[in-house]
């Protein structure tokens, strides 16, 4: 065993690491991608539905040929993208991709909070739909549901680490193909129902009462948008590393990466598609809530999201709570903060036992408290995460995966490969650039409106 090995059992298959980076790339913002293909019109928007796939899966089979150093199969492991750009790069680099990287998992936990809320009161317009129509005036507020997520997900943050939470990812993976499909499903038969495909080929096209600068704004937008939404490599070395082996862990997750990415990029292009053939240019933020004639399937779909989200939540929090307890664990080795108690309940299921320590049930307990409270006091976040997702997207998922790949496998400077790579990363960087601007404009509209501890519905 190597000096940087922990000893730990790894148990990680195919299916749980598939699971894992499944759920880590689809967040419900699936259900936006037929807005963000209006914006952008068929031709282009078709485009990068498919280059940013097959970009997003060549720097993932780049980085985990970074999980072990200096050679892929029996180098030493990287627990972490951290740790990997420690070991690559120097330590010069880990102080801002540690920033980057943690505040969008955090992030994404308060925008996973939002949502949550927002499809609870969905299911509650619903229920008032029914009743008196879909005319009717129907008000929710979210701040409640916001509380209970919280309080689920402080039980379910108890799960030691990412490996002991596959079964939160496998029910999220099952439930975001629920929610898709259904989406999907409804698309289709409204194109059925008024029989054309909606939509305009260009992207300054989109929109006939919109102003030509406003297009320009949600075209960028879009365009991050789409580009986040596959992104998963601030994740993928942490569910690499719960992955057994042999085979090695690099062949493994290659295959991991192009099942969930396949699957993934299958699922985005159909409803992104067919959501905007659906309605054309007024396709909405959330393509659920288009439909009124199917509200009981609508309220399936919005099920199945919020227990999508539920298990999603978790698989951005375990990492966070690692690198929190390691730290305490490397600085105060000996407290009782970090001893392991065990309660065992004989009663309700025979030798079932439950191992703690005092560090995991009070940081991870105030933390989600915190995140909640965050969510709670600015509800319009999930525009906030846009821009987090817009400005991390070409340092964490090309920029550094890029530079690791290059000091791994020792490519010249200079040479035909090494000039591919930079033109890659040169023109992500064009692409967060954009979409950072688009995002502002977002987030500078919306202040004009948005109330503290008021979520928008």
């Amino acid at each position: 065993m190597d000096a940087r090995d922990d000893g730990r059992i790894r148990t990680g298959s195919m299916l749980s690491g598939t699971a894992h980076a499944f759920t880590a790339i689809v967040g419900s913002g699936i259900l936006a991608l037929p807005w963000s293909v209006a914006q952008l019109g068929w031709i282009l928007g078709l485009m990068i539905l498919v280059a940013f796939a097959a970009i997003t899966y060549y720097t993932a089979i780049l980085l985990s040929d970074c999980y072990r150093t200096p050679d892929p199969i029996n180098g030493s492991r990287n627990y972490t993208y951290m740790d990997a750009v420690r070991a690559l790069l120097g330590p010069k680099n880990v102080v801002v991709c540690g920033i980057m990287q943690y505040s969008l998992l955090w992030g994404t936990m308060i925008g996973y909070t939002i949502t949550t809320a927002i499809s609870v009161a969905n299911l509650k317009r619903s229920t008032c739909y029914h009743k008196k129509g879909e005319n009717a005036k129907c008000h929710v507020s979210g701040n409640f549901y916001m509380f209970t997520y919280g309080a689920i997900e402080i039980i379910l943050s108890q799960c030691p680490n990412l490996e002991k939470a596959t079964f939160l990812s496998i029910i999220a993976a099952v439930t975001s193909l629920v929610y898709s499909s259904i989406a999907l499903c409804l698309s289709i038969a409204k194109i059925f129902s008024h029989r054309k495909f909606k939509g305009n080929l260009m992207v300054l096209k989109a929109g006939v009462d919109v102003a030509s600068s406003k297009k320009i704004w949600h075209a960028f937008q879009a365009l991050g948008n789409i580009a986040f939404a596959y992104t998963y490599s601030m994740m993928l070395l942490e569910i690499q590393d719960t992955l057994k082996s042999p085979p090695p862990e690099n062949k493994m997750m290659k295959k991991v990466s192009l099942y969930a990415i396949g699957a993934t990029a299958l699922f985005y292009i159909s409803l992104g598609c067919m959501g905007y053939a659906a309605y054309g240019t007024e396709a909405p933020g959330n393509i659920l809530t288009g439909f009124y004639n199917v509200l009981w399937l609508v309220d399936i779909a919005n099920i199945a999201v919020i227990i999508h989200l539920i298990g999603a939540y978790q698989v951005f929090a375990q990492p966070i709570f690692a690198m929190h307890e390691k730290w305490l664990e490397s600085r105060w080795p000996t407290s009782s903060f970090n001893n392991i108690y065990t309660i065992r309940f004989p009663l309700i299921i025979k030798n079932f036992t439950v191992r703690f320590t005092l560090a995991r049930l009070l940081l991870r307990t105030a933390f989600v408290i915190f995140t909640t409270g965050v969510a709670m006091m600015f509800p319009f976040f999930n525009a906030i995460l846009g821009l987090l997702g817009s400005i991390s997207f070409w340092p964490l998922t090309v920029h550094l995966p890029l530079r690791m790949y290059i000091e791994q496998a020792k490519i010249k400077r200079g040479s035909l490969k090494w000039f591919m790579l930079q033109i890659l990363g040169l023109i992500c960087l064009v692409v967060t650039l954009v979409s950072a601007i688009g995002s502002i404009a977002d987030i500078s509209d919306l202040l004009k409106h948005a109330k503290l501890l008021h979520i928008q519905l």
